[in-house]
């Protein structure tokens, strides 16, 4: 199984930057940064539930799983 994050196709659609994002959640830029790039190990569920409702999407919009 594959997990992928769709944040940065997301953002971009938006033309919102990953610093602005970071900025409205209050989560650090490097978190953002990972999530973005797909590098990250681990997800908290908080993380990801604080970024849907920041960008007003679902969980489903913001994660593909194969």
């Amino acid at each position: 199984m594959s997990v992928k994050v769709r944040l940065n196709e997301i953002l971009t659609s938006r033309g919102m930057s990953q610093r602005e994002l970071a900025r409205l959640t209050g989560l650090r830029p490097n978190t953002i940064s990972h999530l973005c790039s797909n590098t990250a190990n681990s997800i908290y569920f908080e993380t990801l539930e604080l970024i849907c409702k920041t960008l007003n999407i679902s969980i489903e919009q913001l994660i593909e799983i194969d």
